[in-house]
């Protein structure tokens, strides 16, 4: 993210706030926000007297404001970080007063993962007046594939589509977690490498033939052989392919199958940008839609619809998983 680059820039030049409030939904730049400034602000010598860690559900605004105020010892600035700050929730607005006025020797970091503070309040205005308020969002899934390729291109690596989605489909918009599969994955392989779904499945675990991802495909592409063989992986191995995470993956398959048919301007950039999806998969979305026409996608998630219902043991107790599968491939197909 811009902003993040721009808060480490401004530290480097110097431009150091007496508030860091990080706050949002996404851990993951918060985390890495609160140890950089952790581990740069006080050189290793400063940081014996002048560092403390608090941790939200051990402390309180008062304790927190009595060490704020401290001066610092042989050093010009002093760094305190209270972690899991969202476990103050109740009591975060005490911290006004010392926002109005903060110790300018003191670096203050709230780690307040999870949650946000309302904007409308004055505590916010009065912490992005005197300090710095940053809000940490989640990522939409479609956009976590061009921050997986900017990350590893930082590293000097490369990634390929197949890998890219596969790390997505697994893992999610969870950043934390794809960062942690990233850094396994530059010890094991060399710099300049592109990862490739092989390199997935060998060093993460996540299969490269047998996904959702996969499933997808072969039903787009009307490749019914295919499809079922992966159903039947799948059933198989039901805790690592629950059934009804893949139904809702294929039920979003098609519910972008159906906007994209409804679509006048089908050019590769207003269909990547209206169904959010990387660009490079829109031909896979184009040959789709000649294989299933608008009236049958229709039907299919309506089918799909009632499969999920299935799914979740409504009506169909003693069904087993594979015959779902097979009675949703089924329905697709035919």
């Amino acid at each position: 993210m811009d902003e993040v680059v721009k808060i480490i820039n401004d530290i480097k030049a110097g431009m150091i706030k007496p508030i860091y409030f990080l706050m949002g939904e996404e851990a993951y730049y918060i985390d890495k926000l609160t140890e950089y400034i952790e581990n740069n602000i006080l050189t290793e010598d400063e940081r014996g007297f002048n560092q403390m860690v608090l941790y939200g559900r051990d402390t309180s605004i008062d304790e927190i404001v009595s060490n704020a105020k401290r001066y610092p010892m042989m050093a010009d600035r002093q760094v305190i970080i209270v972690r899991e700050a969202q476990d103050l929730v109740r009591t975060i607005d005490q911290l006004e007063s010392y926002a109005e006025h903060p110790q300018p020797t003191t670096v203050l970091v709230m780690a307040y993962k999870y949650k946000t503070l309302d904007k409308r309040k004055k505590l916010v205005k009065t912490l992005t007046k005197n300090g710095l308020v940053f809000e940490s969002k989640k990522l939409y899934e479609n956009q976590v594939g061009a921050w997986i390729q900017r990350v590893l291109k930082g590293r000097g690596y490369g990634i390929d589509h197949k890998a890219m989605a596969m790390l997505v489909e697994f893992l999610g918009n969870d950043l934390g977690k794809i960062s942690n599969e990233l850094d396994k994955l530059q010890i094991i392989l060399p710099k300049g490498h592109t990862i490739t779904s092989n390199d997935i499945e060998l060093n993460i675990g996540f299969s490269k033939d047998f996904n959702n991802f996969e499933l997808r495909k072969a039903i787009g592409e009307r490749n019914q052989l295919r499809a079922y063989r992966i159903a039947e992986n799948f059933a198989q191995n039901p805790k690592d392919n629950p059934i009804i995470v893949t139904t809702a993956m294929v039920f979003s398959y098609f519910s972008q199958l159906l906007q994209y048919h409804g679509l006048k301007d089908k050019s590769s950039a207003n269909v990547s940008k209206v169904l959010s999806i990387n660009s490079f998969f829109v031909k896979d979305y184009e040959l789709a839609a000649k294989n299933f026409p608008m009236k049958k996608v229709s039907a299919i998630v309506a089918t799909l619809r009632d499969i999920d219902v299935k799914s979740k043991g409504v009506g169909a107790n003693a069904l087993p998983i594979s015959d779902l599968l097979k009675e949703m491939l089924f329905k697709i197909f035919n």
